[in-house]
């Protein structure tokens, strides 16, 4: 067999990868260039517009709230020494477990009228009724920014401190010496060197923000994602649904065209520096405490609070929802993400090492278009994935129909749609850390596993793999907890008696009665800890 042989094999997987899952998105645009709606008409002269300018209204929010929180706090742990700085490096991670609608429900519950801080305020100042005071409303737009912001935040927070590390020092160091402040340099050097970074985090907060079903649904505020799930069930219009979809990714694509097109002539240049980050800012004093006071607060309110309220709901109430359903629930998100963290590790091994090897033009392209799912959100992902598997499903049923067989709903109607739907859309996850991986591995194995006569299967097999152990696993972790916390594309696509421990929770605080979830929500949230760890470890060793 010869190399050209083998090397072929490797392109033609890697292609059809690239090809099959980017065939949701290329079918989803398809149909929402189709001829005109009903459904999609009345919804574009009536309330169309309102949803696209909440959903504007919620990603500029959230961006700019995000920003707020995570500069500063990245700022602080990457160049100054305060008192807990080492704990908070960590901690302010914590709230990435945490799915938006549970913590938005804690807050409601907290907040509402009938909720003890305003039960407390009545008691306190003697307040008969609401008329006699005022009380911000949480189930808002602004309360909505709120929620989600507390928690995405860790995103940037992550990114920016890591590109903050990775500048060079002596420029920080230089700002100081032409008598510029702290707060100054923050401003003038630290933002400007890192503006890419911060424009990446962004974009990945906006995805992640304009995906958000739950929390904006059990908030009542409309956007393009409550749009798509209520014209598809309430309306019963796939084309309609597909149509808004189309709107979600047009404003995708300009906000992200936008962002390339304000920078198109700019360039940043660094060297790095052996300057240790911590010697920058030794806060004493105030300073100091107003730190750890900044930091202790966002902690709190975005973890600590939901985190404890959740505690005492499964304390209170574990009679009642430590029951069967857990454990049924539980075993069915388990299964479904450990399939599909397994598949997505290794369609991205293959498809990463195709890139290392190929001697052909753009070895870059079946990863970026099997990647383009994570770009849609979930509701839309849904519909995108249907689409393909419907027709798919209609053509085998059709072919079959002479021999009086038929397959029924298999691709469309049971389990098997929830995979692949979170193949498409977390495949990207699994393709960045492993490809990231693979660049850590010299290419000078590969040509010594080549002189040894050893094929390009058996360099995967015996030099690769067992040096990507570390990223192997990180990668799958990653998938795995994406999929326990997934839940549009869940509440969409699945089939009848299944139920996940996101959909389980969700309809719970749909009923106002997440104790009794709790700890099905709790679960969730403890093992979206077990990547944030291994990612913490990770950072500190390289470090």
């Amino acid at each position: 067999m010869t190399n050209k042989f083998k090397l072929s094999k490797w392109q033609l997987f890697a292609w059809s990868t690239g090809l099959i899952l980017s065939a949701p998105l290329f079918f989803l645009i398809f149909e929402s260039l189709q001829g005109s709606s009903e459904v999609f008409s009345h919804l574009w002269d009536t309330v169309l517009w309102d949803y696209i300018t909440n959903t504007v209204l919620l990603v500029l929010g959230v961006c700019v709230l995000s920003c707020a929180i995570a500069l500063p706090l990245g700022w602080l742990t990457a160049y100054c020494s305060f008192p807990g700085k080492k704990q908070f490096e960590w901690a302010l991670m914590l709230p990435l477990a945490m799915p938006t609608y549970i913590i938005a429900y804690v807050y409601t519950d907290l907040l509402d009228y009938a909720g003890p801080v305003q039960i407390a305020l009545r008691e306190w100042f003697g307040w008969q009724s609401p008329n006699d005071y005022w009380f911000f409303d949480i189930r808002t737009l602004p309360g909505a920014i709120v929620m989600i912001a507390l928690v995405l935040y860790p995103y940037l927070f992550l990114i920016f401190k890591t590109a903050l590390r990775e500048q060079s020092f002596k420029l920080v160091q230089a700002s100081q010496l032409m008598g510029l402040s702290p707060w100054q340099s923050f401003f003038k050097v630290s933002l400007v060197l890192s503006r890419g970074a911060i424009v990446a985090a962004l974009a990945l907060i906006s995805m992640e923000t304009m995906a958000d079903f739950a929390t904006v649904s059990y908030f009542a505020v409309s956007t393009l994602t409550t749009a798509v799930y209520d014209t598809w069930f309430g309306y019963y219009s796939l084309t309609a649904a597909a149509k808004i979809s189309g709107v979600m990714l047009l404003l995708l694509f300009l906000a992200l065209m936008a962002e390339r097109f304000s920078r198109r002539n700019q360039a940043v240049f660094e060297r790095q520096s052996s300057v240790n980050s911590e010697s920058l800012y030794v806060l004493k004093g105030k300073s100091a405490w107003l730190a750890t006071a900044f930091c202790s607060f966002i902690l709190l309110i975005a973890f600590l609070i939901p985190i404890a309220v959740l505690i005492n709901y499964a304390i209170t109430y574990f009679d009642k929802a430590w029951d069967v359903e857990f454990f049924s629930y539980a075993w069915q998100s388990l299964k479904v993400a450990g399939v599909v963290s397994v598949i997505t590790i290794t369609l991205s091994v293959f498809v990463v090492f195709y890139q290392r090897v190929a001697k052909q033009a753009y070895p870059l392209i079946p990863g970026r278009l099997a990647s383009t799912g994570y770009a849609l959100p979930g509701t839309v992902l849904a519909i995108a994935v249907l689409l393909p598997l419907t027709l798919l499903e209609n053509t085998i049923n059709t072919a079959l129909e002479p021999y009086n067989l038929d397959i029924g709903l298999l691709l469309t109607g049971s389990i098997l749609t929830i995979i692949i739907a979170y193949i498409v859309r977390f495949y990207a996850i699994a393709h960045g850390a492993i490809e990231s991986s693979f660049l850590r591995i010299s290419p000078s194995l590969d040509m010594a596993s080549q002189s040894m006569g050893k094929s390009q299967g058996q360099t995967l097999r015996l030099v690769h793999l067992p040096l990507l152990r570390r990223g192997l696993l990180t990668a799958a972790l990653l998938v795995f907890i994406e999929c326990m916390k997934e839940l549009p594309a869940a509440l969409l696509l699945r089939p009848f008696n299944f139920e996940s421990l996101a959909t389980h929770v969700f309809q719970y605080v749909s009923d106002e009665q997440l104790e009794l979830a709790s700890i099905s929500a709790l679960f969730i949230v403890i093992v979206g800890f077990i990547p944030l760890y291994f990612i913490n470890r990770s950072m500190e060793q390289r470090s």
